[in-house]
């Protein structure tokens, strides 16, 4: 009955920016640690970033630091992703995950997942 709705990706240059969001429905998820995943065609998943909505730590994949950030509003029930300076090998299909303990491969919800496209 839990579920997480994307929006936002879409198409943009390198050195642009986009936002994604993802909405919760079903349940208040402020208590629940929440992130994001991506992954490009051929490639394995990989971790994106998270956030703990209880005490705000954040983390960054290697890739991504200085240049993405993760926040949230528990007042919408909802986490973004503000990715900036964008790449082309930031291109793929990135989807949303919460967990009451960890975000990883096995969090207990996801959303749809969007597609970013960045052109070079």
């Amino acid at each position: 009955q839990v579920q997480l709705v994307q929006s936002g990706g879409g198409l943009v240059q390198a050195g642009g920016s986009l936002r994604l969001s993802c909405a919760a429905s079903g349940r208040n998820l402020s208590n629940y640690a929440m992130g994001w995943f991506r992954q490009a065609p051929g490639k394995d998943r990989e971790f994106v970033a998270a956030i703990n909505w209880n005490s705000g730590w954040l983390r960054f994949a290697d890739s991504v630091k200085g240049r993405f950030a993760i926040s949230r509003d528990n007042a919408k029930n909802t986490v973004y992703l503000q990715m900036n300076s964008l790449k082309p090998e930031d291109t793929g299909v990135y989807t949303c995950a919460a967990d009451q303990l960890l975000v990883s491969t096995r969090s207990e919800y996801w959303g749809q997942g969007t597609q970013v496209t960045v052109s070079s």
